[in-house]
C-alpha cells in the first residue's frame, strides 16, 4: 500500500481491511491487484466479505447495489444527519451494527441476573457497569441511540431480576417495571445507562 497505493487510505485489523478507492474502475483494479499480490503469497481475498462498496450521500446520488458494509462492530452505510443548522442530509456514517447489538443482548441473558436473587442491586451496579460503560463509549462514538435496544434489553434483565428477588414482584411484570422505574429515576448513579436517560418503566 505504502508503495504502490499511496492515494487509497485504508484501515486494518487483524485481517479485515477497509480500502477507500476514487472510482468503481478504481476499486476494481485495485482489487485485480491485489488478488495477484495476495496469490504469490499464497492467500487469497475471502469470498462473500470482498466487496466493492458505493458510499452514498448527498454528495454521491448514485445508484448501486452495495451501499454499505461491517467493520469492527459498526455497520457504514447512509443515514439522516442534522447540521447544527437544523438542516437534514445524507451522510454516510457508522452506527453499532445489528450483529454487535445482538452480541452484547446474548451476553446480558447469559449473565442469568434472574438467578442472582442474592445479589441487590448495587451489586449487580458494580459488577456489570464497567462492561455497559466500554459498550457506551465504544458503540456510542457515532449515532448512540442505536444503542438504546441494547440498554432497553439490560432494563428488561433487571426487572426479571426484580421479580425473582422480591415475592411481591413475582409473577407481576408491570409492577416490578414500575418498582424500577422509579428508582432508576430516584438513583440514576446506579447504572450508567440510567444516566443516560433510559429509565425502566414507568416512575
Amino acid at each position: 500500500m505504502s508503495t504502490h497505493h499511496r492515494n487509497k487510505p485504508f484501515a486494518r485489523y487483524a485481517d479485515d481491511v477497509v480500502v477507500h478507492c476514487r472510482s468503481k474502475e478504481d476499486a476494481e483494479r485495485f482489487w485485480f491487484e491485489l488478488e495477484k499480490r495476495l496469490s504469490e503469497l499464497c492467500l487469497e481475498l475471502h469470498p462473500s466479505k470482498t466487496r466493492i462498496v458505493y458510499c452514498k450521500d448527498d454528495a454521491r446520488q448514485g445508484e448501486y447495489p452495495e451501499t454499505k458494509f461491517d467493520f469492527l462492530g459498526y455497520t457504514f452505510r447512509p443515514r439522516r444527519s442534522k447540521t447544527k443548522y437544523g438542516k437534514h442530509f445524507i451522510n454516510f456514517t457508522p452506527a453499532v451494527s445489528n450483529m454487535a447489538k445482538k452480541a452484547m443482548q446474548q451476553e446480558i441473558h447469559d449473565w442469568r441476573m434472574h438467578l442472582k436473587p442474592y445479589k441487590t442491586l448495587e451489586d449487580l451496579s458494580h459488577m456489570l457497569n464497567p462492561i455497559l460503560k466500554g459498550w457506551i463509549n465504544y458503540y456510542g462514538l457515532f449515532y448512540k441511540s442505536e444503542m438504546y435496544c441494547v440498554l432497553k434489553h439490560m432494563n428488561r434483565a433487571l426487572i426479571r431480576w426484580a421479580q425473582s428477588k422480591y415475592k411481591r414482584l413475582r409473577g407481576h411484570k408491570r409492577r416490578a417495571s414500575v418498582w424500577l422505574g422509579k428508582i432508576s429515576r430516584r438513583n440514576p448513579q446506579l447504572f450508567v445507562h440510567w444516566q443516560m436517560g433510559i429509565f425502566s418503566g414507568a416512575g
